[in-house]
């Protein structure tokens, strides 16, 4: 699929770097970088000088790309993302560049093991959950597919938090991944880009006598460009992400550093550095609300300034930069880009309203990532007025216009202006930064079919109405250069070893495994391999928690973020149920099984963070209860990240996809688990619906309601007491956890969650799905005790996922959206 290569023989290379060989390099780094003996070297230093070596080899190819890119006047994708999270970059890179085996036996003659050294780098915190990593296999596959693109967002000091597990309760600790310094940031330095908050605006007649509009008196804090590589697979090809770091325009105020006031000499320097301390502050209050929005324009306004000075090195006109310029908008947080691309055109660049608009809905495409509310941002207008004067000024003619058309079109539905507004009335004013992504893009996608659905029909249907061709979808997609070559490489070398090494560039290619399905051999090796992966991961969970875990059982694993809709609860609902049914009887035969959740709640978000405390609790039960003794097993893995998962994820039996029907836009974990031959329990929710299509009715477990079931349920009123009267096993657990059998020192503890089911009208209708969940996982250990028929429908899920390819993804985007072509 990503075959394309670009040629690159026309230019002189680059200054190469002093190159010897890898063990020369490491050892040069050691001591001329890092400044230490490369005599005795620590494995701390060993990593930092095979990084920096590795580094090197990056750098040189990337010159070579970047003179491609130019040579071809391409046009090129810009990538805009408040959040990546790529993992760890070691063993990635060295996979792309083809170097792990050169690495693993220079390592090993210098004392070293390559895995013990990849423990030494931490994983990079400048994402959260599914919208960075998406957006990290997008680069990826970008890169893979010799696409002239590029991300752009903020390099945070902090990522969102490291999670503890305090007595079951989930404690937030600073994630300072860059304590020790990284090795793969180039910062440049001497390029800064002045970004400005504050101030007003006044109007003032050009040379020409035009009225025109500047933005005066405004504050400025700078962004620092520092640039992070991406590579292609197996051959030149390496573009970046260049994400931005907030420096004060004024370090240091030496006049009240000498008045006797030092803290206040740095304060504004401290105070504009803030805006790239943190990924995701808490916006409870005002001043975290302002903080988030700064962060937003800070990186967007960063970022197109670095467009436009790449752009005008062509010497073209204005309007024909949506010709050689694609912008993506990942979700709403860079929406605020459309006003500031207006505002430099009308401003800066001294074009008209409607050419400038013209251009705006030509450059902009904008991506939907959700259906739930808290994610559809919206910014109070008093709070955007005062930050972003200028912005406010544009939204509100945007808005004017696009109004006066909608009223002139459409006169017969007099409500239709107020739905679509680009703000929100109401006590506070809010300005509805979807609305705005919409009207000013000329694509707007959902991220699997089924969202793309809701979106058109529910979400956006006044919009799809005015503009019938504007939504579409791309179902996402995961790279598995990440998710299975280098999470599980034992797995990817059976792989290999049976239909070849096509499938690493084009996933396509891994239906040619299917035939290995009824191969009594080749199953046996696939057996084996889940097993050894299941054994490591065992390893870690001891070294990790302390708790044994026996490699036999079924691994039953939800991992993500923590959320209602995501229904952790209804997995520990089915816990219970599972130690119910052992203690009422001991002496039947069970499938043994390991239930393994891991993932982060939002700070701020007390009732999952309750879940996380209920789920330690009931594990520390059955634990810790000899009746249930190598039959069950629970735990929370704590501080889910890339890292954790590619451990996770290979070991996985069962995937647990149980969103309430409707609530996921796509989910990416179900993929990288059936990828690596899991089968999944779920409902038809995202991208599930795809993945039962794909692999087979046969070969996963769906159950509960569609997603027009529990809006029609909704409508019609739905009684979630129905179900717990009804249900023994569903009322019996539910007693469990409100009469406090797992809080015994705090019997009311889980209150509010007992609560949200029966008396708030339990929203996400676990209660409803309960039984039809209950009745697939049934189904998963009558099927799991068939350990032939098991494996068989585990490498039929793998070889079915060519779909989900994150190169499949974007080649969608380039075609049907940026219109760019790969660099040939």
């Amino acid at each position: 699929m990503c075959a394309t290569k670009i040629n690159r023989n026309e230019k002189p290379e680059p200054p190469a770097p002093t190159q010897g060989s890898l063990k020369e390099d490491i050892l040069h780094h050691i001591c001329y970088t890092l400044g230490n003996d490369p005599e005795r070297p620590s494995k701390y230093k060993v990593f930092m000088g095979l990084a920096y070596s590795v580094r090197d080899r990056l750098i040189e190819r990337w010159i070579k790309t970047q003179r491609a890119l130019y040579d071809t006047l391409a046009k090129r994708v810009y990538f805009l993302s408040l959040e990546f999270l790529p993992g760890r970059f070691l063993k990635n890179y060295l996979i792309s560049l083809r170097m792990e085996e050169e690495a693993r036996q220079t390592l090993a003659e210098m004392g070293f093991d390559l895995d013990e050294l990849e423990e030494e780098e931490w994983d990079a915190g400048l994402g959260n959950g599914g919208l960075g990593r998406l957006a990290s296999c997008y680069m990826d596959s970008i890169a893979c597919c010799d696409l002239p693109g590029y991300g752009y967002g903020i390099h945070y000091d902090y990522g969102i938090f490291h999670q503890v597990i305090d007595d079951g309760y989930q404690r937030e600790q600073a994630d300072n991944w860059i304590r020790n310094g990284n090795p793969w940031d180039i910062k440049r330095r001497n390029y800064l880009v002045p970004v400005r908050f504050n101030g007003r605006t006044e109007t003032y007649r050009d040379d020409f006598g035009r009225l025109r509009t500047r933005w005066a008196d405004a504050d400025v804090v700078m962004a620092m460009a520092c640039d992070i590589l991406v590579p292609g697979y197996g051959d030149d090809y390496v573009t970046n992400m260049r994400l931005w770091a907030a420096q004060s325009s004024r370090e240091f105020n030496l006049e009240t550093f000498n008045q006797g006031d030092y803290i206040g000499a740095v304060e504004s320097k401290v105070i504009s550095e803030n805006i790239s301390k943190v990924l995701y502050p808490s916006d409870e209050g005002i001043f975290g609300k302002e903080l988030r929005l700064k962060q937003q324009y800070f990186f967007v306004a960063a970022t197109l300034n670095d467009i436009l000075r790449r752009y005008r090195k062509m010497q073209r006109a204005f309007a024909d930069l949506p010709n050689f310029v694609a912008i993506q908008l990942n979700d709403t947080h860079p929406a605020i880009a459309i006003p500031e691309l207006m505002r430099l055109l009308l401003d800066e660049e001294g074009l008209g309203w409607d050419a400038a608009w013209a251009i705006c809905e030509k450059t902009f495409a904008y991506t939907n990532h959700t259906i739930l509310p808290e994610a559809l941002e919206t910014w109070p207008v008093e709070l955007m007025g005062r930050l972003l004067p200028r912005h406010m000024q544009i939204i509100y003619e945007i808005n004017h216009r696009f109004l006066e058309a909608v009223r002139s079109r459409h006169p017969d539905d007099p409500g239709l202006a107020e739905r679509v507004s680009l703000f929100a009335e109401g006590e506070t004013k809010h300005v509805r930064m979807a609305h705005l992504a919409i009207v000013g893009s000329h694509t707007v996608n959902g991220v699997a079919a089924l969202h793309g659905e809701i979106i058109k029909h529910h979400l956006f249907k006044d919009f799809h109405h005015l503009y019938p061709h504007r939504i579409q979808h791309v179902t996402n997609g995961i790279t598995p250069r990440r998710w299975l070559k280098q999470s599980n490489p034992a797995l990817a070398d059976l792989i290999t070893s049976a239909i070849g090494p096509d499938w690493i560039v084009d996933l396509s290619q891994i239906k040619k495994l299917e035939p290995f399905a009824d191969d009594a051999a080749f199953c046996q090796q696939w057996v084996a391999t889940k097993q050894d992966n299941k054994k490591r991961l065992a390893r870690y969970i001891l070294r990790k928690i302390g708790l044994g875990v026996d490699p036999d059982t079924l691994f039953d694993v939800q991992v993500k973020r923590i959320h209602e809709y995501k229904r952790q609860l209804l997995n520990v609902l089915h816990v219970i149920t599972l130690y119910n049914r052992i203690t009422d009887s001991p002496d039947k035969q069970v499938i043994p099984r390991t239930v393994i959740f891991a993932g982060k709640a939002a700070p701020a978000y007390h009732q999952a963070k309750l879940i996380i405390k209920l789920i330690n609790s009931v594990s520390s039960a059955v634990n810790s209860d000899p009746q249930v003794r190598g039959r069950l097993r629970v735990l929370f893995l704590p501080n889910y990240c890339v890292s954790q998962a590619e451990k996770v994820i290979p070991a996985a039996d069962l995937s647990e996809q149980i969103s309430t029907a409707g609530m996921e836009a796509s989910g990416t974990g179900n993929m990288k688990m059936s990828l690596n031959g899991a089968l999944t329990i779920g409902t038809l929710d995202g991208a599930n619906v795809e993945i039962m299509e794909a692999v087979g009715n046969k070969n996963i477990f769906i159950f509960g309601l569609s997603s027009e079931e529990v809006a029609d349920k909704r409508r019609k009123g739905y009684d979630p007491n129905h179900h717990y009267r009804n249900d023994q096993e569903l009322k019996r657990a539910i007693d469990m956890i409100a009469a406090g059998h797992f809080s015994p020192q705090q019997p009311g503890l889980f209150a509010p969650i007992v609560h949200s089911l029966r008396e708030q009208g339990d929203f996400y209708m676990l209660l409803a799905d309960y039984r039809p969940y209950v009745t697939a996982q049934d189904a998963v250990n009558r099927l799991f005790a068939d350990q032939e028929q098991w494996t068989r429908r585990s490498i039929l899920n793998t070889a079915r996922m060519g779909h989900f390819s994150s190169d499949r993804s974007v080649m969608e985007y380039a075609r049907k959206i940026w219109h760019v072509q790969p660099l040939a």
